[in-house]
């Protein structure tokens, strides 16, 4: 029994030995435009008029000691950053019908003949270069300017593309716009859209006026993007020091070759409401001393203004003032008696 453990581990161990290589091969093939003359080139680039088809070809390379086979198909490409296209499956651009993925095509053997189709399966032998045919087929009505795409080579459970600039001839036009500006979380935000036909490279200079001047300005810088006829992409700019409290215009300026120019701007008032709560409730203390100040005062006004009560007289009292008024009452009947007798 023992031994058959000790089998056991033995065919696993081996068998993870072999199984790691074989991963980290499949994991190592890449695509990259067909060097040509010898230089590398970043990306495909093809130029035509509407109804022309172009060629190129593309290199998928296999390092690795076995086999691999590689399914590579055409896309659409959205904004790019600068690590590479950022790839859509569907969708492009009004008036041509398709995206410029759906004017890529392979050569494909069928029953003898070739065709072409929109995605091929190649195997590429271990430590060898298969170079990959490919045109596009620019349409008849397609429309004047930039028409980004790719290729999109799977294997290994992982994708790799190849970016293609296709430029249809006709008059270009650049042009962008940037909406919806707001400021929140220490950041402006914006979304910059292509309204023209040829691939944008942004430049951005942002400048923010206060009450008492301006509090920020920085100088025009490419953004990391790359924004295709139609797109839109939103952005951020970081802006951790704003003031405490002010009334800010932040305008944003963009810039791109071709003359492409577009202004944005957005109101925003910063106040510290921390320091608002506290002192509204300071105040709000101090007003309602003041009341109870007012109320107290206005009680003892009151009190010192009213008319004293009368005391009632004590019973010795009442009597002595009787004696006293019937003697008044005595005495001026004799003064009266006398004055009565003089006069007679």
């Amino acid at each position: 029994m023992s031994h058959a453990r000790v089998l056991c581990c033995a065919v696993g161990l081996l068998l993870s030995l072999t199984a790691a290589p074989a991963v980290a091969e499949e994991a190592g093939w890449s695509v990259v435009p067909s060097a040509g003359a010898g230089t590398g080139r970043p990306y495909v680039y093809a130029e035509g008029t509407p109804g022309t088809v172009l060629q190129d070809t593309v290199s998928v390379l296999n390092p690795g000691a076995r086999p691999l086979t590689v399914r590579l198909r055409g896309a659409d490409a959205a904004a790019a950053g600068r690590g590479g296209p950022a790839v859509r499956t569907t969708g492009g651009r009004a008036g041509t019908g398709a995206g410029t993925g759906a004017w890529i095509a392979f050569a494909e053997e069928r029953r003898g003949h070739r065709t072409a189709a929109g995605t091929v399966s190649v195997r590429v032998p271990a430590h060898t270069r298969a170079d990959v045919p490919f045109s596009v087929s620019v349409p008849p009505g397609a429309s004047p300017g930039d028409h980004p795409g790719a290729i999109v080579a799977s294997a290994g459970g992982r994708s790799s593309a190849v970016r293609i600039r296709l430029r249809v001839g006709g008059p270009a036009l650049s042009a962008l716009t940037v909406e919806h500006v707001t400021f929140g979380g220490g950041r402006v935000s914006y979304e910059l859209v292509n309204r023209g036909n040829t691939v944008l490279t942004p430049r951005l200079a942002v400048r923010a006026d206060g009450v008492l001047g301006r509090v920020l300005d920085r100088p025009p810088r490419t953004l990391p993007v790359e924004l295709a006829p139609g797109r839109r992409t939103t952005l951020t700019e970081p802006w951790p020091d704003p003031p405490a409290l002010d009334a800010v215009d932040v305008r944003l300026t963009v810039t791109a070759a071709g003359g492409a120019r577009a202004t944005a701007s957005t109101r925003v008032r910063f106040v510290p409401w921390s320091a608002v709560t506290g002192a509204g409730c300071g105040l709000a203390a101090v007003a309602a001393l003041l009341v109870a100040r007012r109320r107290r005062r206005r009680a003892t006004d009151d009190g010192a203004g009213a008319p004293a009560r009368p005391e009632e007289a004590r019973p010795e009292e009442a009597g002595s003032g009787a004696a006293r008024t019937e003697e008044a009452r005595s005495g001026a009947a004799r003064t009266e008696a006398e004055w009565t007798g003089a006069v007679s």
